[in-house]
């Protein structure tokens, strides 16, 4: 699963590397960096919608254009970037309650489950992310209530490079409130998982969809429809391209944030800690220094 991820590129910086041609993001994610995104938060997402581009000015051409047109403008996808919450509520839901409970959906159901295959078809969206984090379970350590150890860790792109993870959202309007009032809709997305690859399977069995930048557009268009060609999108991605960082447990806490989350964790404070890398144990009276 993908519970928790890091994000902290700015605004202007998305806009330039995805290619954003709107961004109508709200305050409410137009803040600062996050190290420690959580389910139920507001954050920058990049979709693509079939819409009539908004004019940069009055002197755009095209929006002299637009305004002589009688009848309907004709609508093209558009690159947006927008605020979404995470935790996906499907159309059909009778509240918002359940979308804290639908943060993932698994790649190898996508097109199967009601609440993702509709979204998965025509509402794909990208999750600007630098990483994200896992826990460890060790097979050897205990921690104060006897229970197995957990060692957070940040996964990320080895070569440092920032990342973009696959998503799909929804629509959901509240039932209680004016439609044509903008508030009675939530917007909402779902990021996606599969099986984690070798080595990053030490410390988690899943991993979220990585997209790599020349998969982008594909996955975005939205007039791209075929289940067969969304599928061909998610597969034979390239392998090893991740490292797996050891962190404080500060990152256990929604409430603490900073790039200091990002950090390496001490390593007298690694007990019982399968390393990715190697598959041996740290912590131990034999164990080495690996990290």
């Amino acid at each position: 699963m993908c519970g928790r991820y890091a994000s902290s590129r700015s605004h202007e910086e998305l806009v330039v590397e995805f290619e954003v041609e709107e961004d109508r993001t709200t305050d409410q994610s137009a803040g600062p960096p996050m190290y420690n995104v959580a389910p139920t938060d507001t954050v920058p997402v990049v979709v693509q919608r079939l819409a009539v581009p908004e004019p940069q000015s009055s002197d755009d051409p095209d929006a002299l254009v637009t305004a002589a047109l009688k009848g309907e403008p004709e609508k093209r996808p558009v690159r947006q970037l927008r605020s979404l919450r995470w935790g996906l509520v499907p159309s059909w839901s009778k509240n918002a309650s359940g979308g804290a409970r639908m943060i993932n959906a698994r790649l190898e159901t996508l097109l199967e489950k009601g609440a993702f295959k509709k979204a998965a078809l025509s509402r794909r969206c990208l999750v600007p992310a630098d990483g994200w984090y896992e826990w460890q379970v060790s097979p050897t350590a205990k921690d104060a209530k006897g229970k197995p150890r957990k060692q957070p860790f940040f996964l990320h792109l080895a070569d440092g490079q920032k990342l973009a993870l696959g998503g799909v959202y929804e629509f959901w309007r509240d039932p209680e409130q004016d439609p044509e009032d903008p508030a009675a809709w939530l917007v909402s997305f779902a990021v996606i998982t599969t099986a984690a690859e070798p080595g990053l399977d030490t410390v988690h069995d899943r991993m979220p969809l990585v997209l790599p930048a020349d998969r982008w557009a594909d996955w975005l268009d939205p007039t791209n429809q075929d289940a067969a060609s969304v599928h061909d999108l998610t597969v034979d991605l390239p392998a090893g391209r991740f490292a797996a960082l050891p962190v404080t447990h500060r990152v256990n806490s929604v409430r603490n944030d900073g790039p200091e989350l990002l950090e390496p964790a001490p390593m007298d404070s690694l007990i019982g800690v399968v390393d990715p890398a190697t598959g041996e144990l740290i912590g131990g009276p034999e164990s080495e220094a690996l990290f």
